[in-house]
């Protein structure tokens, strides 16, 4: 067996954990009256020769991450290809927000959706029998998302986006009376819409496309694939019929989507924390033990 000078020349990470070790076994046994100052640098340097046995080089300070490099860059872009993607668009949309053009007080919303839908949107005003058919079908399509979910909570006794479609109306009316978007100037109304009657509504956000958002997420929880689908393929439709008749702004509906994915996640949480372990909601469970009927089960 070599010499322990041997072994430490050999091995000068080892030498220094022996080091290390032997100062705290040192200190460990010096008497409780050897005062203060004699401890304090015995266990700094202790920490020292540790932190320098581990490589951290106690003393370097901040060391570069891996990724700051250009392999490490390359690598991060291969692996993570969305978020990369998001930070040139962030990129390149601060370029074009701090140097676009902002619309005039007094000039109309600039709308994007607007312009694409010209098209129809003239079409539609010159035809009221076509503006009233596409209302009404729309209010089918309304009325359809209502009736799916009162069926949930009703007959399947299944309350979460019955909960979901409370809490998003109930912040579609908060944020509707804060902020008050003017109604476009090209709006064509109809008697056969929704809310029907020609009555005035809230343009931010879409509750037609967040209550779509909301009963098609209910359908893909229970299975229900082929009919969430054609909510979804309805939505489009309906959010093109929007934005033709002026009925709403691209952001309203941008946000109603939003909304729909929120407010159905939050009233899922709720009943996570209130009826579930932690882990599981309770509507996750099979329909045969009856635990997902939430509303009555506790």
């Amino acid at each position: 067996m070599p010499p322990p000078s041997l072994t430490a020349a050999r091995d000068p990470a080892s030498a220094a954990a022996s080091t290390a070790r032997r100062r705290s076994k040192e200190h460990a046994a010096a008497p409780a009256n050897g005062g203060k100052g004699g401890s304090a640098p015995a266990e700094k340097g202790a920490m020292g020769t540790a932190a320098a046995a581990a490589g951290g080089g106690g003393e370097e300070g901040w060391r570069r991450p891996e990724w700051l490099s250009a392999a490490g860059v390359a690598g991060v872009l291969r692996r993570h290809p969305l978020p990369a993607l998001f930070a040139c668009g962030m990129l390149l949309f601060m370029a074009v927000e701090y140097t676009i053009p902002m619309v005039r007080p007094g000039a109309p919303p600039l709308d994007l959706g607007f312009a694409a839908t010209q098209g129809m949107h003239d079409a539609v005003a010159a035809r009221e029998w076509l503006n009233s058919l596409l209302a009404a079908l729309n209010t089918v399509f309304v009325a359809m998302q209502a009736a799916y979910i009162l069926w949930a909570i009703l007959a399947e006794q299944r309350p979460r986006a019955a909960v979901a479609a409370l809490m998003m109306f109930t912040c579609r009316g908060v944020l509707g009376c804060a902020t008050q978007l003017p109604l476009p100037d090209e709006f064509l109304g109809s008697g056969m819409d929704f809310p029907v009657g020609n009555v005035s509504f809230f343009l931010f956000f879409s509750g037609h496309v967040a209550g779509a958002v909301i009963a098609a997420a209910d359908m893909r929880r229970e299975g229900r694939l082929a009919l969430a689908r054609l909510y979804d393929a309805l939505n489009v439709l309906q959010g093109v019929r929007l934005l033709a008749c002026r009925g709403h702004y691209t952001i309203d509906l941008a946000v109603g989507v939003g909304a729909g994915v929120l407010f159905d996640t939050l009233a899922g949480w709720y009943f996570d924390a209130k009826y579930g372990d932690g882990k599981t909601a309770p509507e996750k469970h099979c329909r045969s033990c009856q635990c997902h009927k939430a509303l009555l089960s506790h």
